[in-house]
């Protein structure tokens, strides 16, 4: 992460000592683990994955207009949006220097794959945004290009780095694939819970005009004059706090929440039964927590 750049020095610095969670890397090491045992490469695959993480999340607070990350404040909020898009940028190729110095090229392909398809929901999820002609079918084809891209390729990675079967490789990015659709609707509900504490208000995604599928489901459950109210309301009346609040209280009086649950339990299970397919060994038992985890956690 070292620069000649002074400025640049300053800001990765910034990041480091702000760093999150790190879930992602911890998928790569249980998935390299169940496939085989952790390696150099796997090691390469984990700071690949966390620096184009991390690139993501510093190039959507721009796209979002977002001050606050992680309880702190945002790269774009110190720094204007001009230099917080370059040191994305710059994250981003560091870590693709760093699967091509190591002569990584699998690891390249399954990142840039993720890449791509991330780029690509976010690019649906606006142009759907501007009609509100989101259905579930478009909507989970964006979380699964959106957010279960990059927790897959983790996945991929982590099998890729101990030199397994594509088969398998592949086993790998369906189960990511699976676990990151359930994380993603997981994310959906904080929006709706009354005691959560992300710190995140009730009615953000109505506020930011983000269709979730609880939302989706009190649409699909609606008649034509209260479909007319809800569309109105996500696209005029989004900061209308009365409004917003009146609209959040029909999603879980309709049963949009408990849809949503019962959706995000699907997906989990799906995603423990494909696991059922590798060896059992301490290192799958961890993984299934890990699954369940992403399901029941509170941040």
């Amino acid at each position: 992460m070292k620069s000649s750049v002074p400025l640049l020095d300053t800001i990765t610095n910034y990041i480091i000592k702000r760093k999150g969670k790190q879930i992602r890397p911890v998928f790569v090491f249980l998935s390299a683990s169940i496939c085989g045992t952790v390696n150099e490469s796997t090691y390469l695959a984990a700071s690949l994955i966390e620096l184009l993480h991390t690139a993501t999340l510093v190039h959507d607070d721009v796209v979002d207009d977002s001050n606050l990350r992680r309880g702190f404040f945002s790269l774009n909020a110190l720094w204007k949006n001009k230099i917080t898009v370059l040191v994305g940028d710059y994250l981003l190729s560091r870590g693709l220097l760093l699967a091509l110095e190591k002569d990584e090229f699998k690891l390249l392909k399954i990142v840039s794959d993720a890449v791509k398809e991330m780029s690509e929901g976010e690019l649906l999820q606006i142009e759907k945004a501007r009609k509100l002609d989101i259905g579930e079918t478009v909507y989970f084809e964006i979380i699964r290009k959106k957010t279960a891209a990059l927790i897959a390729s983790c996945c991929a990675c982590g099998a890729s780095s101990v030199n397994v079967t594509e088969d398998q490789i592949r086993t790998m990015w369906n189960f990511g694939e699976t676990v990151g659709i359930a994380f993603q609707i997981k994310d959906d509900l904080f929006d709706y819970e009354k005691n959560n504490t992300t710190g995140k208000p009730h009615g953000t995604d109505i506020r930011d005009q983000k269709m979730t599928l609880p939302l989706i489901y009190l649409l699909n459950h609606s008649d034509f004059l209260e479909k007319r109210w809800i569309i109105n309301t996500v696209k005029n009346h989004h900061h209308d706090a009365e409004r917003v609040a009146q609209l959040t209280t029909k999603v879980t009086e309709k049963g949009g929440i408990e849809y949503a649950r019962s959706k995000m339990m699907e997906y989990r299970e799906k995603a423990l039964e494909i696991l059922q397919s590798f060896p059992q060994n301490e290192y799958r038992r961890s993984m299934e927590q890990l699954v369940i985890f992403t399901t029941e956690r509170k941040v």
